[in-house]
């Protein structure tokens, strides 16, 4: 019985002692939703960083819904991972998550969009501004002065969203375009295809349109297709379908981010944190025009 209990009591402090390893080489990643072909990738990149860092990466779909979102970050404080990457469903929103982080003592950093409160070692993103007027500077340089636009909003609440717009307003002011409709269709392909077809109802005269990511763009595409017209679309992600429907002329161009990238810098900064080394608080990602 005495060396029953000495094997029993072996077992259970082995198994204690793995359930903490464990927790000491895990990450995770709360993705916004793997609905979308950019948050895949960003997450294929961070999944592979963490494997040849040696590190495990849980990841959660919050389903672009907040409140399970908060449900994920919960979760992953029970299970004890030590450092959370998120890519919000909303600003404002994830505030309440990462708070919860916080008070854990659980580090988090952001990745793609920002969070307007709670504490985050680094927010890892593309210039979300600059890519906006990118995209609203090719259009006019495509047009001329005085065209005529549309603008597909994604998210409202998301920081990515916000800063794309003010990037492409800048254009439009800067470049004297005329802006004829602006309305969100979510960063979604279908949402896309179904507030452009309106729009084109409503505003038949449209030149251009810039949509705030590629899924919307690519609905836009369609839409534009079925209407018979000539319109300039131009996208932002650069996700392998947008990217696949510049070289088939049929997307004229898409303002390219580096998701994979993004992913990864995030499990190394998150590493290097954890490690004690310094990290910076803004980290920012590389943009680039993808034209035919």
């Amino acid at each position: 019985m005495k060396k029953l209990t000495t094997l029993i009591s072996a077992a259970v402090i082995s198994a204690s002692f793995s359930a903490t390893a464990m927790a000491q080489d895990t990450l995770a990643l709360v993705v916004s939703t793997l609905n979308n072909p950019f948050f895949v990738t960003m997450k294929d990149g961070a999944e592979k960083k963490a494997d040849e860092m040696g590190y495990k990466l849980i990841v959660l779909d919050s389903q672009n819904d907040p409140s399970k979102e908060l449900a994920n970050v919960e979760d992953l404080i029970v299970r004890g991972v030590k450092a959370i990457l998120i890519n919000p469903t909303d600003s404002d929103a994830v505030s309440n998550a990462i708070r919860l982080a916080n008070q854990a003592k659980v580090p988090v950093l952001t990745l793609d969009r920002g969070a307007n409160r709670g504490e985050v070692v680094a927010h890892i993103a593309s210039d979300n501004v600059a890519g906006g007027e990118m995209a609203g500077k090719f259009i006019s340089e495509k047009i001329g002065k005085n065209a005529r636009v549309i603008q597909l909003e994604g998210i409202a609440g998301t920081s990515a969203a916000r800063e794309r717009g003010k990037g492409f307003m800048n254009a439009v002011k800067s470049e004297k375009m005329d802006l004829l409709a602006s309305q969100p269709a979510d960063f979604d392909r279908t949402k896309g295809l179904n507030v452009m077809e309106n729009m084109l109802s409503s505003k038949p005269n449209t030149q251009a349109v810039f949509a705030q990511n590629d899924e919307m763009a690519l609905g836009a595409i369609r839409a534009v297709q079925a209407s018979g017209k000539d319109i300039l679309v131009v996208g932002f992600d650069g996700t392998k379908d947008g990217i696949a429907a510049v070289k088939r002329g049929v997307l004229g161009a898409t303002i390219a981010q580096q998701p994979a990238l993004i992913g990864e810098i995030g499990v190394e900064s998150a590493v290097k944190f954890l490690k004690g080394e310094a990290v910076d608080k803004n980290i920012p990602v590389a943009l680039m025009m993808v034209v035919k």
